[in-house]
């Protein structure tokens, strides 16, 4: 059975693993993304893949940014700027001799779930990653929208409050939707010293402490009026969320029910809008392993 070199380029980890073509995962694992230049995190990638050389058939990359999955290259790159530019297949493609794929992270998650996840098929969909920002991968036809441009799915860049004025980034959906900018707010109002402690904010908002049950309940109106904006769209049949907080009940519990209020505060949308299904992603931390392998496949076998 093939099996193929698999990488999640995060801000924080550069994640790897060992996946079969059925979806295995053999061996998986870890290290630091270099974040200092481009030639030190290439060369992170590069001990990588000589410990594997040999093993692997191909060779799937997800990265933060705008891909050009056509040509392989990586522009903006999210936090890693210096990933504007890359061209994977002539650092990864032409060293190991081997066929590559690069995603965009939020559309990685999609594929991940369409491939052995939720959104198996499903015809018309999204899944909706919560984390810093918002990443996002809408299918439809059964396929993973790119766009003209490879721009589809972008969803922080969505405005949702015009009135606070292009400039401010508080008019966007990667702000207004920001799971780590809601922990940090329930944080702060439990007067916990660590604003990054999500165990803690979580502990207090399922059992319903007042300081911090407000302040996650409009956070969840929020992602529910994203997906209202979205379906206006697309008219899917499920959202599958994930992101860390994705694997707590009551976040896919409370978005439902704020889904419902809108649609029941607003009767003329109310009747026409049909409430779509609305769970939690599967593969949870493995998505975008998972997703970059699925995008390698497909181009595969066409």
């Amino acid at each position: 059975m093939e099996k193929y070199l698999t990488f999640d380029i995060g801000g924080t980890n550069l994640k790897y693993a060992l996946i079969d073509e059925k979806g295995h995962i053999i061996e998986k694992d870890r290290v630091k993304t270099s974040t200092e230049n481009l030639d030190a995190f290439m060369e992170s990638v590069y001990q990588v893949a000589d410990k594997y050389q040999g093993k692997f058939q191909g060779i799937a990359v997800c990265a933060p940014g705008k891909i050009d999955t056509e040509n392989k290259v990586i522009y903006f790159g999210g936090a890693l700027q210096f990933l504007d530019g890359l061209n994977l297949q002539k650092a990864l493609g032409d060293r190991y001799n081997v066929p590559i794929s690069v995603e965009n992270d939020g559309k990685a998650a999609a594929l991940s779930e369409q491939w052995l996840g939720e959104l198996r098929g499903v015809d018309t969909g999204a899944a909706i990653t919560l984390g810093t920002g918002v990443g996002g991968g809408i299918v439809v036809n059964n396929r993973v929208l790119h766009g003209s441009t490879f721009q589809a799915g972008e969803l922080s860049w969505m405005i949702t409050n015009y009135g606070l004025g292009v400039k401010n980034r508080a008019a966007y959906t990667g702000s207004n939707c920001s799971a780590v900018s809601m922990i940090k707010k329930v944080n702060l109002a439990l007067g916990n010293k660590d604003l990054d402690d999500g165990l803690v904010a979580f502990d207090a908002i399922n059992n319903g402490d007042l300081r911090a049950l407000p302040i996650f309940k409009r956070y969840c109106h929020n992602v529910a009026t994203m997906i209202v904006n979205i379906q206006t769209v697309i008219n899917a049949s499920k959202y599958v969320i994930g992101g860390g907080i994705s694997n707590q009940p009551i976040l896919i519990e409370e978005i439902n029910n704020q889904l419902q209020k809108i649609l029941e505060d607003n009767p003329m949308i109310g009747k026409q809008m049909i409430a779509p299904e609305i769970v939690a992603a599967k593969h949870g931390n493995d998505s975008n392993l998972y997703g970059a392998l699925y995008s390698l496949l497909l181009e595969l076998n066409k």
